[in-house]
């Protein structure tokens, strides 16, 4: 949107970050089967959604982001800020009609495939660098707009007939970026960075426009920031230094969570996310591209897409350009690159050394799988499960030691979600009470609790059916009168 003003070298740091943020703030935009016609396709936009003020006042939706975190700079240090998000293009499709004319229709087929209406997302960005003199004075604001336009293009067939066309619309974009910054109090020199990125438009809803629908096309979707240092770094704001936790725990984030972001030792960049991420998160080296899943699935999303029927492949194709990458990526995809896919370990570990993970015998008593207190490695030739032979976890009777107490299925338990590996939902469930309904052991060695939320009026069914709610052990404190 606007003319690039990074330096080369801040430029290629910024880069890998915004491959990490698109795999991440993706998530969503076309989810499997990569139809517009199905359900899971029909409310997107989930993440950084900044809308109207005219209609955040009127909703629970937000029309700003807040960052807060704190940075070492050193003398002359220039600031560089990226603020990027999706702006949602409506499309249509028309036909031709034999006198010339065009007419807008739900669906045009095609040999390959079938164009129907769609709200594409158009990558934006805005560039801004800034000294640290000026933060640190008055601070610096760059206003920003994006014009309504329209762009039409022609539809031809197998013969390169002209046979429709589709109908591009973005309406106008308004936005303000804000970056100050002051010193803090402390043994080091050491400054809070705030950055503010809000929807600044004056739309306001009429009567034809009353439903989210009308809203997207002006709001900035996904929104994200990029923060980069060209000499310094910043403190991890989950794992910040001990003399910088106070001023860490006082910094504000709203509607957004920063994280380190590029090769780890590196703190010079900041990701800004509206989705709750790790240090350093990076893309799985096994993926093979972006199925538009946070990479969590590849092997099963690339399996399950190659087994779509034609015609749902072309409806795929006509869906959205990345719907039709997706297609061309599993239709394309190699045996040997599919076999890296499938059972990926993220890291190993000995389980038969000190570190093992004991389970909790009915009577609170620390045992391994083979009842004995101790993890027995299995011998050459013998098959690492036997089910018939299976003697281990029982998820109804184990019990574990939480804060020194038994706790296995009955137990009532406080909720303590942690972070950094926890559900953003589940951050809603704090201090709630809950009823521990089993004791889970994983092929990794960890331990999960499923739970049912007390007070919950869905809390039968979903016993009845099975579905629950995990937490680790040092997540949940023991109820007095459990």
């Amino acid at each position: 949107m606007t003319a690039t003003v990074l330096t080369p070298a801040l430029e290629s740091r910024f880069a890998a970050a915004r491959g990490v943020a698109d795999a991440v703030l993706f998530e969503g935009y076309v989810l499997y089967p990569y139809r517009a016609s199905a359900a899971k396709n029909r409310l997107r936009w989930q993440f950084g959604v900044l809308v109207p003020p005219a209609w955040a006042a009127a909703t629970e939706e937000y029309d700003y982001q807040h960052t807060e975190c704190l940075m070492e700079p050193k003398a002359d240090t220039t600031l560089a800020a990226e603020v990027r998000f999706l702006h949602a293009r409506r499309r249509t499709v028309q036909r031709l009609r034999d006198d010339g004319t065009f007419e807008t229709v739900p669906e045009l087929h095609l040999t390959d495939r079938v164009l129907v209406p769609w709200d594409e997302g158009v990558d934006e960005s805005v560039q801004l660098l800034a000294d640290i003199a000026q933060l640190a004075g008055d601070g610096v604001e760059l206003p920003f707009t994006l014009p309504a336009r329209e762009e039409h293009e022609p539809v031809r067939d197998e013969h390169g007939s002209t046979v429709g066309r589709l109908v591009r619309r973005c309406e106008e974009i308004s936005g303000t970026v804000r970056l100050s910054a002051r010193e803090i109090d402390g043994p080091y020199r050491a400054m809070r960075l705030t950055a503010v990125v809000e929807n600044s438009s004056t739309w306001t809803p009429d009567a034809e426009s009353t439903d989210r629908d009308a809203v997207l096309p002006r709001s900035l979707v996904a929104a994200h920031l990029l923060l980069g240092l060209s000499a310094g770094s910043f403190l991890s704001m989950t794992d910040p230094p001990e003399w910088a936790k106070g001023a860490a725990g006082n910094c504000r984030n709203l509607h957004t969570w920063p994280v380190l972001a590029g090769e780890p030792g590196c703190a010079d960049l900041v990701l800004s996310s509206p989705i709750i991420l790790e240090d350093h998160p990076a893309i799985a080296p096994e993926s093979p591209g972006a199925l538009y899943d946070s990479t969590e699935i590849d092997e099963i999303l690339a399996l399950r897409t190659a087994t779509l029927t034609d015609q749902e492949k072309r409806e795929a194709r006509g869906t959205d350009d990345r719907a039709a990458a997706v297609i061309d990526l599993a239709d394309s995809m190699p045996p040997e690159v599919l076999e890296r896919l499938h059972g990926a370990i993220r890291a190993l570990r000995d389980v038969t050394g000190p570190g093992a993970p004991a389970a909790v015998a009915p009577d609170g008593t620390p045992q391994g799988p083979d009842g004995a207190g101790a993890f027995a490695p299995v011998p050459p030739g013998q098959p690492w499960w036997d089910p018939a032979g299976d003697t281990g976890p029982d998820p109804a009777r184990d019990r574990i030691l939480v804060d020194g107490r038994s706790v296995g299925a009955g137990s009532r338990v406080i909720l303590r979600p942690g972070l950094r590996r926890t559900d953003a939902q589940d951050l809603f469930l704090r201090d709630r009470s809950a009823l521990v309904e089993a004791v889970l052991h994983d092929v990794d060695g960890g331990v999960h609790l499923a739970v049912t939320v007390e007070g919950d009026p869905g809390a039968d069914i979903r016993r009845e059916q099975g579905r629950f709610l995990y937490f680790q052990p040092d997540e949940v404190a023991p109820l007095e009168d459990a």
